[in-house]
């Protein structure tokens, strides 16, 4: 596909008239798909698809669009034709766009992961028989996806990686499952063994009568997919340069008032090792990382070419979201089988969800509790709980309320397949947090 791409870059070259300019993105993938229900195949298929998205540029008037390739070589060029038309007769239309701007200096690159995959019909089967008598629902996403970038000034980019994402519960009854998730670049058949038997161990305590507690301040532990909810809060508006500048960036305290978080914590934009490709679709190269929270301390932002032109700075190939794609927080010093005996008495929380702000100027989030969360009593996970509703500052989570985050992290990768498979990423370990609100 990589040649293929580059050949329709060199024919869109050549349609170009007089001051004209484009730039073009390519996502593609070849994934196989297998949906489970009751421990068995209820659904499986492949989709391999590849869209172009168009972007026309003269002077400072742009205009873009994007079309489904089918790999017929003719029948694309006619519909890029098309496209092409299209977006000049809008260009004459449109006013001139003040805070354009895209890479104008050549900076082609080729990066491949290796192909690590077994066969998806052999991880299928290996789940099937491995979840023999349980009631396993997910589904298991594999196979490559691919991004290229191009332009009519020479530049040429490719991106091809193969990961993994099966994102599963154990189904007990009711509203009674352990949700988890396994997912990378090279599938491991004692790593998925391991997280089932957890699983198992955790489903074997939801049978029992579930505890409802009080409304107070608790020691909790959030594993990495409940962290992850809370990062995905903070990747909402927390590190852009466009909300820091606007002052609409929940970590507002940490950029005026110095307020900082815990020494342990480290968080950055970690695109050498995530799932996202190494330049953006306005061909600009994005670092191997960007560092955002350093030992507790603000240190940068990631900055959009559209921010980076409207407040003078450089970019760092951020999307137009200014979003991390490739999340990564640093690991503590906690074994994550000692946990329940670091709690003592306190919380187990596998996940959380349906996270908002309750107070986005000072970090404050609320959310419920979801799915396996449980009760522990005497370094010992004891009972099921209720579902209960917190209410707390990130800033204090992370920071003087941090108890310790854990040795092992885990990678999550988003099972979002709306148009196409997600290639967000982060790589979060657990996090114990005393005085944790939980309000009702």
């Amino acid at each position: 596909m990589q040649q293929y791409f580059y050949d329709l870059a060199d024919f869109v070259g050549g349609l170009l008239q007089k001051g004209e300019v484009y730039t073009s993105y390519l996502s593609g993938e070849n994934s196989d798909f297998c949906r489970f229900s009751g421990g068995k195949v209820r659904q499986a298929g492949g989709v391999k698809q590849h869209s172009l998205s168009l972007r026309l540029i003269n002077g400072q008037r742009h205009a873009q669009g994007s079309l489904s390739l089918s790999s017929h070589k003719d029948s694309d060029r006619q519909q890029i034709k098309d496209l092409l038309g299209t977006l000049r007769d809008q260009l004459a239309e449109l006013p001139e766009d003040p805070y354009l701007l895209y890479a104008t200096e050549v900076q082609s690159s080729e990066a491949r992961r290796q192909n690590l995959l077994p066969d998806s019909r052999d991880v299928v089967a290996n789940i099937i028989e491995r979840a023999s008598g349980l009631d396993l629902v997910g589904i298991y996403a594999a196979g490559s996806i691919y991004r290229g970038f191009a332009n009519s000034l020479g530049q040429r980019n490719w991106y091809e990686s193969y990961p993994f994402n099966l994102d599963w519960s154990l189904y007990l009854q009711g509203d009674k499952a352990v949700k988890t998730s396994y997912a990378g670049f090279a599938w491991e058949d004692g790593a998925f063994a391991q997280k089932l038997a957890d699983a198992k161990s955790q489903l074997a305590v939801l049978k029992l009568p579930p505890r409802t507690i009080k409304p107070g301040q608790y020691t909790v532990y959030l594993a990495p997919a409940a962290l992850a909810e809370v990062t995905d809060m903070l990747s909402w508006n927390a590190f852009g340069l466009k909300a820091h500048r606007t002052k609409q960036t929940s970590l507002l305290k940490m950029v005026e008032a110095g307020v900082s978080m815990n020494s342990a914590v480290t968080l950055r934009e970690n695109t050498a090792e995530g799932l996202a490709p190494d330049f953006s679709d306005s061909g600009y190269r994005r670092p191997s990382q960007v560092n955002l929270i350093t030992k507790g301390d603000y240190q940068d932002c990631l900055v959009s070419p559209r921010s980076a032109k409207e407040y003078g700075v450089a970019t760092n190939a951020a999307g137009d979201g200014e979003s991390p794609q490739s999340l990564e927080l640093a690991a503590g010093t906690i074994a994550r089988t000692d946990v329940p005996k670091i709690l003592g008495e306190g919380l187990y929380i596998n996940n959380l969800w349906y996270l908002n702000y309750s107070d986005q100027s000072a970090c404050r989030m609320t959310g419920l509790t979801r799915f396996a969360s449980f009760w522990v009593e005497q370094g010992e996970i004891k009972q099921p709980l209720n579902v209960m509703r917190f209410d707390e500052s990130a800033l204090r989570m992370l920071g003087d309320k941090l108890v310790g985050l854990t040795k092992e992290r885990d990678m999550i990768m988003s099972a979002h397949t709306y148009e196409r498979r997600s290639v967000n990423s982060a790589h979060l370990p657990g996090a114990v947090i005393k005085d944790f609100s939980l309000t009702l």
